[in-house]
């Protein structure tokens, strides 16, 4: 699906559409279940949208953000529409993966990591990959040996805030998992996990079935949704229709 880009305090956001498609059974449960709390309306399926994005500042730098579902064989492949298709959407907006200064994944969650290692290999070989050192120390051996490692050097590990490029920033937002990070340029916040679907936007304390900590999971959420509301930002989702939604 052809998204198109903003710009925000001079640097150009590009919604990169991954894929498009329904939980799979190995993780489906209905809505209620997936939200409680939540009004959900009909129909009771969640059609997810995987956006990943890249960001281009007026020098030319990049950086990605999430490096989606990945191939065929990926680990999502148990619950996703694979294979992604994160090397069309890149070619789509004019970047090849080599040009790629510097890689941000959210959180280690296979439809936001997998893209980043391909058959052992690093995708993106000249980025650094700035991941959160308590997303890393949480990782489960598999992961680490499927992603995180087979990185070596390029990973850069912080704690806490830190700058990616001048105006580009990274953000502790813990609770879906314990290391969960988002991006912040201007007023914009892409939010990675922290916001899963729009009924959290009506009621950010509505828990997702599958947070790590879901009490501070919310907690965060809350946080986030009303400092960008409070400066009428705008948030960039991973997995709404929509990638930007203004909050007013």
């Amino acid at each position: 699906m052809l998204h198109q880009s903003i710009t925000v305090a001079g640097v150009e956001v590009f919604p990169l559409c991954d894929a498009v498609g329904p939980m799979g059974d190995a993780i489906r449960r209905p809505m209620s279940q997936m939200f409680p709390g939540g009004r959900h309306g009909e129909p009771d399926e969640w059609i997810m949208h995987f956006h990943c994005y890249l960001l281009r500042d007026a020098s030319g730098r990049t950086v990605l953000v999430d490096t989606g579902i990945g191939p065929r064989d990926s680990p999502a492949a148990s619950w996703a529409p694979v294979p992604g298709a994160l090397d069309a959407e890149l070619a789509r907006v004019g970047t090849a993966p080599g040009e790629v200064d510097a890689v941000v994944i959210t959180h280690l969650h296979s439809d936001h990591a997998s893209g980043a290692v391909v058959a052992g290999s690093p995708v993106f070989g000249n980025a650094r990959h700035v991941l959160q050192r308590a997303e890393i120390d949480a990782a489960d051996e598999a992961v680490l040996d499927r992603v995180v490692r087979p990185l070596g050097e390029r990973v850069h590990a912080v704690d806490g805030g830190a700058e990616v490029l001048p105006g580009v920033r990274v953000l502790l937002t813990p609770g879906h998992t314990p290391g969960h990070q988002v991006v912040q340029v201007g007023d914009l916040v892409l939010t990675g996990d922290v916001v899963l679907h729009p009924v959290q936007l009506e009621d950010p304390r509505v828990p997702y079935l599958y947070d790590a900590d879901p009490e501070l999971a919310a907690a965060t959420r809350v946080e986030l949704l009303d400092r960008v509301r409070a400066e009428g930002g705008t948030i960039g989702t991973a997995h709404f229709a929509e990638p930007f939604t203004r909050l007013v």
